[in-house]
């Protein structure tokens, strides 16, 4: 094929399903941005570039396929890091393109002149930079295959000016999909006698089962073994809310009494509760980078790498004399429905300033199965995560295993367009708000009616570090939500709580609630 490099490049891209760009202004990618727009792709312009991979990263989770971010050079790669690395933790397939100084300048003083692969190598499947206009078919190509490689994540390619602007002619070479990875029929079968002999079991699911496009495998396993499931991520909502085999509220107690648990496309980490003394059985989409061909696996842990689907369906063929999970099942439920009725108290608390639980009863009414939820704020998403029930999988999304702070606004942005026919609701602190807001501009330029709730106890920072006479309360958030072309109010009661929200949704425009809650931890 013929063309300019930014032509080259946006050709490159199709056969993968990616619609649209997300970018910020820069002097260096233009061809690019001109070159999407020819070829009917969405230019969706930020504020700020790690809004553009946060984006990407959300189109690219929720849609399963390849997200694109597009930044500049310098700090327009710099400002991106933290987002980077987020996809990288949470396995996103993201492609990063960025621009970068003409190689003939490369030492003598040009502005910025950075090496962004020596930056972004250690957070990326893979990090090159593209040095000739014939290459540049290839070169995206295998940025792309990268990022889709379990474990996915981000792939990053520099694209010279040099190269970027200028013509000339480059093989597209065909687009293709990496094989799913078979798992060792030796490791599954350990793993199903260790799940036919558990007692007490449980399974842990992670977001990689829903973007593994697992989760009728991941039913089919638990139906078939009768294995209580609690939902992390994306797969929160797997089982629905009502079924028999559905837990959220009990996982504490269940994992302190498993004598089974069964960890699926996630990390058993911290969210574990700290880790129990049950048996494991780990399964991950792939082998870590550097782990052995034969990672070692005892009596009590077994380790499955491979394809998620492939894995669990192979787990629920597996034949033999299986324990009985009647009794545990039906312990388990009388946890749940105990820990959900001491629960209720707090939900129905109309006491001033707002329990944060309270907020959370009426987010229960106020959204439906179809909606995408946002968490961004370590206390706003534990909360929400305590009380909000997901009516389907793909239906969560927070800053994972990375936790950054910041995220929400571009991730409502990114599912806001991947979905557009499903409300989206960020669940943000007020120290995340804080710090991202003016991007509601981008939401408002793109006309995505996001609805921001935002919980305010004024306790901006983390716990400890400030004193109680270092808080900010009442920031008046909605005010810059309303200079911003958006709308909102702020929330000092709980019964203004249900009216607001409504507002909000029927809005149609990006809305903030400023929800004035409890200046300490919610008791519940």
């Amino acid at each position: 094929m013929s063309g300019r490099g930014g032509e080259l490049a946006v050709a490159a891209l199709s056969g993968y399903g990616i619609g649209e760009v997300f970018t910020p202004a820069g002097e260096h990618v233009p061809a690019i941005h001109d070159a999407a727009r020819a070829a009917r792709m969405r230019v969706v312009e930020v504020r700020h570039e790690q809004t553009a991979v946060f984006a990407a990263e959300a189109v690219a989770t929720l849609r399963r396929r390849p997200g694109l971010a597009v930044l500049g050079a310098g700090p327009g790669v710099t400002n991106a890091v933290s987002a980077i690395t987020a996809a990288h933790f949470n396995g996103a397939p993201v492609v990063v393109l960025a621009g970068r100084a003409p190689r003939w300048r490369w030492g003598s003083g040009s502005l910025p002149a950075l090496d962004h692969v020596a930056i972004v190598g250690s957070v990326t499947r893979s990090a090159a930079t593209c040095t000739e206009v014939r290459n540049i078919g290839t070169d995206v190509r295998a940025a792309v295959l990268a990022a889709l490689t379990p474990h996915r994540g981000p792939a990053f390619l520099d694209l010279p000016m040099d190269v970027v602007f200028c013509a000339g002619e480059a093989e597209l070479p065909p687009a293709t999909l990496p094989p799913p990875i078979e798992p060792d029929p030796a490791a599954v079968a350990r793993a199903g006698a260790l799940l036919a002999a558990a007692e007490r079991p449980v399974i842990v699911a992670g977001s990689d089962v829903y973007t593994g496009d697992a989760i009728a495998a991941l039913r089919e396993c638990a139906e078939t073994w009768r294995v209580p499931v609690f939902g992390t991520g994306l797969a929160r909502g797997a089982l629905p809310a009502g079924h028999p085999l559905a837990f959220r509220s009990c996982k504490r107690a269940a994992l302190a009494r498993a004598d089974l648990v069964a960890v699926l496309g996630t990390a058993p980490d911290l969210r574990l509760g700290g880790g129990t003394g049950a048996r494991l059985i780990h399964v991950v989409d792939a082998p870590p980078a550097g782990a052995p061909a034969d990672p070692p696996n005892d009596d009590d842990t077994v380790w499955v790498a491979g394809d998620l689907r492939l894995v669990l369906s192979a787990m629920a063929d597996h034949r033999g004399v299986r324990a009985d999970h009647a009794d545990w099942i039906e312990l388990l439920r009388v946890a749940e429905d105990t820990a959900r009725a001491q629960e209720a108290g707090h939900l129905a608390d109309d006491r001033e300033p707002i329990r944060s639980a309270r907020l959370y009863a009426e987010l229960r009414r106020a959204l439906t199965d179809e909606a995408i939820i946002v968490g961004d704020g370590g206390d706003v998403v534990s909360a929400a995560a305590r009380h909000l029930d997901v009516g389907r999988p793909g239906s969560w999304l927070d800053g994972g295993r990375y936790g950054n702070g910041g995220a929400g606004l571009g991730y409502a942005l990114g599912a806001a367009l991947a979905c557009p026919d499903r409300p989206v609701c960020g669940l943000l602190g007020d120290g995340a708000a804080a710090g991202s807001v003016l991007e509601v501009e981008s939401l408002v330029r793109h006309h995505l009616p996001v609805v921001l709730v935002v919980g305010n106890n004024g306790s901006i920072g983390t716990a400890g570090l400030r004193g109680a006479d270092d808080r900010t309360p009442g920031l008046r958030l909605e005010k810059v939500v309303a200079a911003l072309g958006g709308a909102g109010e702020t929330v000092a009661t709980a019964r203004q709580l249900a009216p607001a929200l409504r507002r909000a949704f029927e809005s149609r425009v990006p809305y903030l609630l400023n929800v004035l809650i409890e200046p300490r931890a919610d008791p519940a």
